[in-house]
C-alpha cells in the first residue's frame, strides 16, 4: 500500500477534521496527519518539571509503510539519575492525604472536570483518535471508543468525587475519646508501565488513578506509542496539572528495570505480558500490582438464540484491534447446539469482511508474521486439528517484516487433545494477534470445559453466552477470571469506565476504571487509633502485668 493511500484511509473518519483545526489545540506538538519519514514527531522526557530528550534515540518505523516517522528518547542508564532522584524525593506519604495537603483533591477533581470538557470537543477527541490509529493501527472506531472511554473516566472523577475515594471511616473505641479511624493512604512514590495496544486508555486511567491518592508517578509507556501518552501530560498541563507531579521515561526495558530496582518506589503497576510481570514481581521483592495477559475464553451454553449477534460480538471479540486485547477470545468453547446452528459459517463470513483498508484487521505489532504461521503449523501436528478460515499472510500491503500481517485465523482443536499434557501448553499460548482456538464440547462434556478452565494459568477475562440458569450457575462456580461477562449477550473484550477490569485469582492483581479498582492499586489502609481521653478520675497505677 503506498503512503498516499494510507494517508487517506488514516484520514477518513465520521468526524473530518482539517489540519488548521488541529492549529487550535495549543498544548499539542504534533499533528496526527503531519508525521511522515519526511516530517517525523519528536517524543519528550519529563523529569523534575522538564521536558528534554536524551543523547540517544531510536526511530520508529510507521507500522503501515516502514518508513520512520517518530524520533523516541532511548535513554540510557548514564541518564536516568534524574528519574531515580525525583522519585526518592517524594515522601512516603505521598504528595497529598487525608492529612496533608488536602486540597490537592480537589485540584485533580477540577482537572478531572477540564479534561473531560477537553477531551468531549469533536476535534480533540479526533486528535488523540487519529493519533492513536498512527502508531497502533486500529479502526477509527476502535480508535475513537479509546478516547471515549478516557473521557468518561475523567468526567466520572470531577468534582468531589476524587476526595471521595479517600473516604474514611470511624469505629468506636472502648471509652471514651478513643476511636479506630481507617483512612485510604497514598504508597508515595509509584510508577507505571504500559503496553503499546491501548495507548491512551490505560496509562491515563492509572496514572489519574494514583495522581487522585496522593502519589507521585513515573510513567513508561511502550516507546512505539508513548507519543499518545505524552501529548494528554501536555493537556493535563494545559488544564492545570503541576509540572512536577508526573515523572515520563522513554527507555528501553532493562534501563526501565534498573530506575525501579534504584529508586524502589513503594509500589510498580505493570500491563502487560506474563513473563515480564513476574521478572519484575521478582525484582521488586512483591511491590508491585499485575494486569498481566489473559489466554481468555468463551464458553457458548446449550441454549441457542440470536445466532447472527452472538456471531458478530465473537467476531469482534477474537479480531477488533487485530487480536491485540488482553481481553481478546483467545479459546472459543462451542456447545454443539451452536456448531449445528451454522456458528462457524458465519464466523468465517464475518472473519472475511475484514481488511487492511478500513485498518479492521492491520498490523500485529509484537508477533511476527512466521511466528503465527509457525504456531499455526505447529498446532496442526495435533491429530484432528485443522484450519478452519484463514492462516495466510495478508497480501498487497507495505507493513514492515518485524511485524505480523495475517488474515483472521481460527484453528479447531478437538477438546480432549486440548487437555493432554503434550498439548495443553501449546495450544493454551496466547497469540497477541488475529487468531483463536475453536472447539466443541456435548452435554456430558461441560466438566472437560471446566476442568481447561482450571488450567489455564492467566485470569482476566471470559465469557458464559447463555441464558440457561442452571448452565451459568456451573461454570460460573467453577471458575474464576476476574472481568466475566454471562448471559445470552457476553463477551470477553471491553473495558469501559463504568466496570471494573482486571484479574482474578492473583494477591497481586490490578483493576482499572472504578472507584474500587483505584483504591485498591493506588492506596493501602491505615488505621489511626485516636484516645485523647480523659483519663478516668481517680485513676492509679494497676499492679504489674
Amino acid at each position: 500500500m503506498q503512503r498516499r493511500e494510507i494517508t487517506t484511509m488514516l484520514c477518513r473518519s465520521a468526524r473530518s477534521t482539517s489540519l488548521r483545526n488541529y492549529a487550535s489545540l495549543a498544548f499539542a506538538t504534533v499533528h496526527p496527519s503531519e508525521i511522515s519519514g519526511e516530517h517525523p514527531a519528536e517524543v519528550k522526557n519529563l523529569v523534575r518539571s522538564k521536558w528534554s530528550g536524551s543523547s540517544i534515540s531510536d526511530k520508529l518505523v510507521d507500522p503501515l509503510n516502514g518508513q520512520k516517522f517518530i524520533k523516541v528518547p532511548s535513554t540510557p542508564q548514564s541518564e536516568v539519575q534524574p528519574f531515580i532522584d525525583s522519585l526518592k524525593s517524594c515522601p512516603k506519604t505521598g504528595l497529598h492525604n487525608p492529612l496533608k495537603n488536602p486540597e490537592r483533591y480537589l485540584l485533580y477533581g477540577d482537572v478531572s472536570a477540564k479534561v473531560a470538557h477537553a477531551l468531549k470537543q469533536p476535534k480533540l477527541a479526533d486528535f488523540f483518535a487519529k493519533l492513536i490509529q498512527r502508531v497502533s493501527p486500529k479502526s477509527y472506531a476502535q480508535a475513537e471508543g479509546e478516547v471515549t472511554v478516557t473521557q468518561k473516566f475523567f468526567e466520572n472523577f470531577s468534582g468531589d468525587q476524587v476526595r471521595f475515594l479517600a473516604r474514611s471511616f470511624v469505629v468506636p473505641g472502648n471509652h471514651l475519646g478513643q476511636q479506630s479511624i481507617g483512612m485510604r493512604w497514598p504508597y508515595g512514590p509509584v510508577a507505571i508501565i504500559t503496553p503499546f495496544n491501548f495507548p491512551l486508555e490505560i496509562p491515563a486511567l492509572q496514572l489519574m488513578g494514583a495522581l487522585y491518592m496522593g502519589n507521585k508517578p513515573l510513567l513508561k509507556v511502550d516507546s512505539k506509542v508513548s507519543i499518545v501518552m505524552e501529548q494528554m501530560l501536555r493537556l493535563l498541563h494545559d488544564c492545570g496539572m503541576p509540572l512536577e507531579d508526573v515523572d515520563f521515561l522513554n527507555s528501553d526495558g532493562p534501563t526501565m528495570n534498573h530506575v525501579l530496582v534504584e529508586a524502589g518506589p513503594s509500589m510498580t503497576l505493570f500491563t502487560g505480558s506474563s513473563r515480564v510481570a513476574e521478572k519484575l514481581a521478582g525484582d521488586l521483592k512483591g511491590r508491585v500490582k499485575l494486569e498481566d495477559a489473559g489466554f481468555d475464553w468463551k464458553i457458548l451454553g446449550p441454549d441457542v438464540d440470536e445466532v447472527d449477534y452472538v456471531s458478530w460480538v465473537c467476531d469482534q471479540d477474537a479480531y477488533a484491534c487485530s487480536g491485540q486485547k488482553c481481553s481478546a477470545q483467545s479459546i472459543l468453547f462451542m456447545h454443539e447446539n451452536w456448531v449445528k446452528a451454522g456458528l462457524v459459517d458465519k464466523l468465517k463470513n464475518l472473519a472475511k469482511r475484514r481488511k487492511l483498508g478500513d485498518l479492521t484487521v492491520g498490523p500485529v505489532l509484537t508477533v511476527s508474521t512466521k511466528c503465527i504461521l509457525d504456531h499455526v503449523r505447529s498446532l496442526l501436528k495435533i491429530p484432528g486439528s485443522e484450519v478452519v478460515f484463514g492462516g495466510k499472510p495478508l497480501s498487497n500491503h507495505s507493513i514492515p517484516e518485524v511485524y505480523g500481517a495475517v488474515e483472521p485465523t481460527a484453528v479447531y482443536v478437538p477438546l480432549k487433545e486440548i487437555l493432554k499434557r503434550e498439548n495443553f501448553n501449546l495450544v493454551t499460548t496466547e497469540i497477541f494477534g488475529p487468531f483463536q482456538i475453536l472447539t466443541e464440547f456435548k452435554a456430558e462434556e461441560v466438566p472437560l470445559v471446566l476442568e481447561a478452565c482450571e488450567k489455564m494459568h492467566a485470569h482476566l477475562t471470559a465469557a458464559v453466552v447463555s441464558n440457561d440458569v442452571h448452565f451459568l450457575q456451573t461454570v460460573l462456580g467453577n471458575t474464576v477470571n476476574g472481568t466475566t461477562y454471562a448471559g445470552i449477550r457476553a463477551r470477553t473484550t471491553g473495558a469501559p469506565q463504568n466496570h471494573w477490569f482486571g484479574p482474578c485469582g492473583d494477591p497481586r492483581g490490578a483493576g482499572i476504571g472504578t472507584p474500587e479498582a483505584i483504591k485498591l492499586v493506588w492506596s493501602a489502609h491505615r488505621e489511626i487509633i485516636q484516645d485523647v481521653g480523659p483519663v478516668p478520675s481517680g485513676w492509679k497505677t494497676p499492679p504489674c502485668t
